[in-house]
């Protein structure tokens, strides 16, 4: 009988533990850190197709879009600060609120933003960007070989970008590198690709995008804890190990 008793203890507290794990890991879910993938190249050459990253959900405070499946509970954000402007963040675009985005902060709310012939000017003055050299972009494939700048922000970040063209003078229509002078509006967000000729950002206020609601912020991509290059079927698993990109596993995103 004690023996049963025993058993029976054991067991309850194999389930309570694994309970209890489960529920520290939603709560981390939800409230602290969250995982996410990077499916497209807009932000090479800092965020590479393949790279798994954790996301801060804490950093801004939080709103609905915190929470899983973003329930319309309440408005705003509860404990809310303002990112800083180079931050790379993931948010809900207003034109898609279902899907994760990621940009880099350009325009904070009253900055004007604008791109004349490929270059970036932010309240009027013109961005520095020093040339680092060619890169080689794959991530559409076929590889293009691109100019790699490193730009600085006001406020001192600094960060790589992409340019394949400055592009033609504006004949009309949106040219990405030939824009009108944006204002960000109040409790809004400016954003861009660091891959500029390949990322559909607040440059397109008729996309997705457009200017981003601070409260569409999730939280800022702060590392990459695994990256891998998913050049060969999943089938073949001797190419596995060859297909880690160890060298950017636990890179701090700047």
């Amino acid at each position: 009988m004690a023996r049963r008793e025993q058993g029976q203890s054991g067991f309850a507290e194999f389930v309570k533990t694994i309970v209890y794990a489960g529920l520290i890991a939603v709560g981390i879910h939800t409230f602290l850190f969250e995982p996410f993938y990077i499916p497209s190249g807009s932000m090479v050459p800092t965020l590479l197709v393949g790279d798994y990253l954790v996301v801060n959900k804490f950093a801004y405070g939080y709103s609905h879009y915190s929470l899983p499946f973003a329930p319309d509970w309440f408005k705003g954000r509860i404990f809310g600060s303002v990112p800083k402007r180079g931050t790379v963040i993931v948010f809900r675009p207003p034109g898609e609120p279902n899907e994760d985005f990621i940009k880099r902060v350009i325009g904070l709310p009253g900055d004007t933003v604008q791109v004349t012939k490929g270059q970036l000017y932010i309240n009027g003055k013109l961005v520095p960007r020093v040339y680092a050299g060619d890169y080689v972009d794959t991530s559409s494939g076929a590889p293009v070989v691109e100019r790699d700048y490193t730009e600085t922000l006001p406020g001192g970040v600094k960060h790589s970008i992409l340019k394949l063209t400055n592009g033609p003078e504006n004949e009309g229509g949106l040219d990405p590198n030939n824009t009108p002078v944006y204002k960000v509006p109040p409790g809004h967000l400016f954003v861009m690709g660091d891959n500029r000729d390949n990322s559909e950002d607040s440059r397109f206020l008729d996309g997705p995008v457009g200017y981003v609601p601070i409260e569409n912020v999730v939280g800022p991509a702060e590392l990459i804890f695994f990256s891998i290059d998913l050049r060969h079927p999943f089938w073949e698993i001797w190419e596995w190990p060859f297909e880690i990109r160890w060298g950017r596993m636990f890179h701090i995103i700047r």
